[in-house]
């Protein structure tokens, strides 16, 4: 596991909670396989069980999809040979309740299309390669976007989802 965050500090990418203010995070590297995204999707579950997310509700199961189709896009699209993938987790309880995936690989050639671009799927149009992950992000997530790795290759893809409870678990 480790907390080693790469980001630029613009606008997209917050600060962090106050230091008055509990914050659950969780981060770990995994293997650039469909194993290691499924793993990752798996962790994130219960994790957010574990902090008072529970199994079975919207929220769990919205992050839970953010964090399968981010960690998927990233094997599939963002795979470097030999390179893993970062996951992040952090959910936060002030000023409000929100759960935060973000999702680094190491690939810097393909990148997504901002989150205003995303093109409508008409049906019969996908993609050959798929297409629909970020779609399913940007219609689940409140927030999402991307910015390129701070002094290492690659890019982060997040997206944030408000949580109805007052706080996380400690």
């Amino acid at each position: 596991m480790t907390s080693n965050l790469d980001s630029p500090g613009h606008l997209t990418q917050p600060a962090g909670p106050p230091a008055h203010m509990a914050a659950q995070l969780f981060a770990m590297r995994f293997t650039s396989t469909p194993r290691g995204a499924r793993l990752a999707r798996r962790l994130v579950a219960v994790r957010l069980d574990a902090w008072g997310v529970p199994y079975g509700t919207a929220p769990h199961e919205a992050v839970v999809l953010i964090a399968a189709e981010l960690t998927a896009n990233a094997v599939r699209h963002g795979h470097v040979p030999g390179r893993d993938f970062h996951l992040l987790l952090r959910v936060t309880a002030e000023p409000r309740a929100v759960a935060r995936v973000e999702v680094s690989d190491t690939r810097s050639g393909r990148v997504p299309p901002a989150p205003g671009q995303l093109a409508v799927l008409v049906p019969g149009s996908e993609p050959a390669d798929g297409g629909r992950g970020l779609l399913l992000v940007a219609g689940v997530a409140d927030r999402w976007g991307w910015y390129p790795r701070h002094r290492a290759p690659g890019k982060t893809v997040w997206a944030e989802c408000r949580l109805p409870c007052a706080s996380p678990a400690s």
